[in-house]
């Protein structure tokens, strides 16, 4: 059927209609040095295994992009998956969350909620010796688009039946699996032509599971970070996984089976989610109490992690353990907009510590803890200065509630006594699995919590909201995780039925996301998460105080 067109970077060149774009790439891949995964044909994701049938722009995605991160990931857990298929036949792979540069992952036992099988040194040894020899085979991955009835059919016969539950509630009738060597498995998203790709990762034993190690490029260089535990971060994963247990929920399709039997069910869990959050706020407060020398307490957390919500809960049990708290707003402390500092692109960076006025906000607490009153700073946003603010004076017993992204920052507070400090980290830190292998980035929860609240609070469309996020979760790396292990207590602001809620408000405004701009493809991937989940619609049971209100609106809090 003649020839195709292929535009890379102003160069054309010509393929035949139905051939892929996987020659192209290693002949780009050789010029510009960087491992190419994938592509984008006209602002849509294609592999590069599958038949072109259309002429476009072509750019293409590397490992070093969240994109071709993401493919690369979905790759590796593919072969993990298959071998520990093969390595232990009545046992599963259970990948939970991100712990650094890496994946925790369990192997358990087959079926819902299976016990978990601590793997021996051998054990890792042995994972890893199979997930090389699919490396060295290259197998050729085979995407097959097979009716809903027959995927369901095909994960039943294998004994895959979380993946049995996930497709019960999807509303497409067709499914696309993934196939390399014999072994089927189904991924939201895209994977890399073959298992010759996957070379580079680690595995390391820990807790009762193992980590898998991602690749990162540094300066042009693919590379495995070495594992650095996260003691604390780890604890609250587990707590997580309880909560699940308690609730009987073990991924997303059990999610939706308690959504399918109506509005008591969904009551019910609402209930004991919350119960849940305000158990563990509870014993944040009493942790603070019965450390007697705490006289401030700062909160920090990354973009929609419901760090104010939280602050404002912490603050009515700190009131009904009998203290009497106080808060001080770090954005007053701003410095004046010409003394604001700029990033890289000449932009002001509003998040950088050089922003805040740290002289100034340690001189404050430093007067208000010795017993002096203390005139307040007050930043105007609309004329970018400080203004003089409120006098504030506090008793020897009373605390003061900090809230902001820097507060984990040894900086930010170096002239206060490290015994005088409580210092929380709060995040959607953990959330609910779309099965075994499939797991729900927390990042991506945190971008729809602030898409719906950009939306209705202010002002701002979903495309906004995606333009700015590349920026947002920059600094966030920069300026937040690096000191999350620095905190006395961690809050997962997570909750197991947001999705379902959120999905009524985002989809909306995912939907008229322009096909033909860079960010479609963003925006129809966070569509495509949406589809696994059954809508919540009833949201009058939620309560006014529940940290998803933040988002939603009728909040009981005032911000």
């Amino acid at each position: 059927m003649g020839k195709l067109k292929m535009t890379v970077e102003g160069e054309e060149y010509e393929i035949p209609f139905g051939s892929t774009l996987e020659e192209i790439a290693k002949t780009y891949e050789e010029r510009i040095g960087k491992v190419i995964l994938g592509a984008q044909l006209n602002n849509s994701i294609v592999e590069l295994f599958r038949p072109i049938t259309r002429s476009g722009e072509v750019s293409f995605i590397t490992l070093d992009s969240q994109d071709g991160l993401r493919i690369y990931q979905r790759g590796l857990f593919f072969i993990l998956h298959a071998s520990i298929r093969k390595l232990y036949k009545n046992y599963t792979i259970k990948v939970l969350h991100s712990i650094g540069h890496g994946v925790y992952c369990e192997i358990r036992e087959n079926g819902k909620n299976g016990k978990i099988v601590e793997p021996t040194a051998k054990d890792i040894e042995n994972i890893v010796s199979e997930m090389n020899r699919w490396v060295v085979c290259d197998y050729k991955f085979q995407k097959n688009e097979l009716l809903n009835s027959e995927a369901i059919e095909l994960f039943a016969s294998t004994g895959m039946y979380d993946k049995v539950k996930l497709l019960k509630y999807r509303k497409k009738k067709t499914v696309k699996v993934y196939e390399a060597d014999n072994h089927f498995d189904y991924f939201y998203g895209y994977m890399p032509p073959s298992t010759g790709y996957l070379k580079w990762f680690k595995v390391v034993k820990y807790g009762q599971g193992f980590v898998l190690l991602l690749p990162r490029v540094v300066n042009n260089q693919v590379v495995v970070p070495d594992f650095k535990p996260f003691p604390k971060l780890s604890g609250i994963f587990l707590e997580y996984s309880r909560w699940l247990e308690i609730m009987d929920i073990d991924n997303v399709g059990d999610l939706n089976e308690v959504i399918s039997k109506g509005e008591r069910s969904v009551n019910d869990l609402v209930i004991l989610t919350e119960a849940l959050h305000e158990k563990r706020i509870a014993m944040i407060s009493e942790e603070i109490r019965r450390r007697k020398s705490v006289r401030l307490v700062l909160i920090a957390g990354p973009s929609s992690s419901g760090k104010t919500t939280f602050s404002k809960r912490l603050m009515v049990q700190l009131k009904a353990s009998g203290f009497r708290p106080v808060t001080i707003s770090l954005d007053d402390y701003f410095v004046d907009r010409e003394r604001t500092p700029r990033d890289e692109n000449g932009n002001y960076d509003f998040e950088a510590l050089e922003a805040i006025d740290v002289e100034l906000f340690n001189k404050n607490l430093v007067d208000l803890f010795s017993g002096k009153e203390v005139e307040l700073p007050k930043f105007d946003f609309v004329s970018g200065r400080r203004t003089r603010g409120s006098k504030l004076k506090i008793d020897k017993d009373q605390i003061v509630i900090v809230e902001g992204i820097h507060g984990l920052n040894p900086k930010l507070t170096e002239r206060i006594k490290e015994n005088l400090k409580f210092e929380i980290y709060a995040s959607a830190l953990a959330q609910l699995n779309l099965d075994n292998v499939n797991r729900l980035h927390t990042t991506d929860i945190r971008l729809f919590r602030r898409m719906v609240r950009d939306s209705k609070f202010r002002g701002h469309d979903a495309l906004a909201t995606l333009k700015m996020w590349e920026n947002v979760r920059s600094g966030e790396e920069k300026n937040i995780f690096p000191y999350q292990e620095n905190a006395d207590a961690m809050f997962n602001s997570a909750l197991i039925y947001e999705l379902p809620v959120l999905k009524i408000y985002a989809e909306p405004l995912l939907a008229v996301v322009p096909d033909n701009i860079p960010e479609s493809t963003e925006a129809n991937r966070l569509l495509k998460i949406l589809d696994y989940f059954l809508p919540i619609t009833n949201i009058e049971d939620i309560p006014r105080t529940s940290i998803i209100r933040e988002f939603i609106g009728r909040s009981a809090f005032k911000y």
